[in-house]
């Protein structure tokens, strides 16, 4: 049990110490969103104005770019597992005197505390963009994006497990992560939409973490045009929450078997 415990502290610390001192990889992690923010949000805020009550553009745009930061961060993680394979190393922590199950576990709190840490980059430039919150908001938004950072990482740890080159990794995470962005309502409400585009929203996991960020940022409004409807049903923040721990513990679960499969 110590052994198991020490190993995912030492997985988990590994890979956030990687982090930190990858400093390019720390900056593009700060300015995508951000170009995303200056680009969409201060360009497109004249044309588009005011959306819902007194909300304009770039209000609506800050808690979707915060949940796209989270989303990126964690899935992108993934690529990690997969140089570690081609280097050897994944193949000496297979062998250690722990579970492979504390592998997946370190691997997963690694690239959501990674993509928490991101996450809260973007928050602290909710006073520059002159976006409201309260202490108690900031203090429910930090679990919440570790909630979908923990849901998405484990999905790419699940694709890097299985997956063994890294271009292969790379065009498999492009093809899944942006479409799960584009559909998840970062860009756009997510109502009065194209009955197939609506059901890919419904379904994309994304939709339900960045969903109820947005409702922490900007309050959880029942007549608000950006809330999630499913057949039918007005989706409350928890109800978002927990679509999205759902989602979040099957992923984990996979994740934790297919290591344990590793040859």
């Amino acid at each position: 049990m110590t052994n198991n415990l020490l190993g995912i502290y030492t997985i988990w610390y590994r890979d956030v110490l990687r982090f930190w001192y990858d400093k390019a990889r720390m900056l593009s992690a700060i300015l995508f969103p951000v170009m995303f923010l200056v680009i969409f949000g201060s360009g497109l805020q004249g044309s588009i104005g005011i959306m819902a009550s007194g909300v304009n553009f770039t209000q609506f745009m800050f808690p979707g770019i915060m949940g796209m930061s989270v989303l990126m961060g964690s899935f992108m993680s993934g690529v990690s597992i997969v140089w570690d394979r081609e280097f050897g190393f994944l193949k000496e922590v297979l062998v250690a005197p722990i579970s492979r199950v504390s592998v997946a576990l370190g691997r997963t709190l690694g690239a959501a505390t990674i993509a928490t840490i991101q996450g809260i980059i973007i928050l602290v430039l909710a006073p520059i963009l002159k976006i409201p919150l309260t202490v108690g908001a900031v203090f429910a938004l930090i679990p919440l994006m570790f909630l979908l950072a923990a849901s998405m990482g484990s999905m790419g740890i699940l694709l890097a497990s299985r997956v063994k080159s890294t271009e292969a990794f790379q065009a498999i995470m492009q093809m899944l992560m942006f479409p799960m962005i584009f559909l998840s309502g970062v860009f756009f409400p997510m109502q009065n939409l194209p009955a197939w585009m609506s059901f890919i929203v419904k379904i994309n996991p994304a939709s339900y973490g960045v969903a109820a960020i947005r409702q922490v940022v900007l309050g959880a409004m029942p007549d608000s045009p950006f809330n999630i409807y499913l057949f039918g049903h007005l989706m409350t923040i928890w109800e978002n929450i927990a679509v999205l721990a759902a989602f979040g513990l099957i992923m984990v679960l996979l994740a934790m078997l297919s290591f344990g499969r590793q040859e």
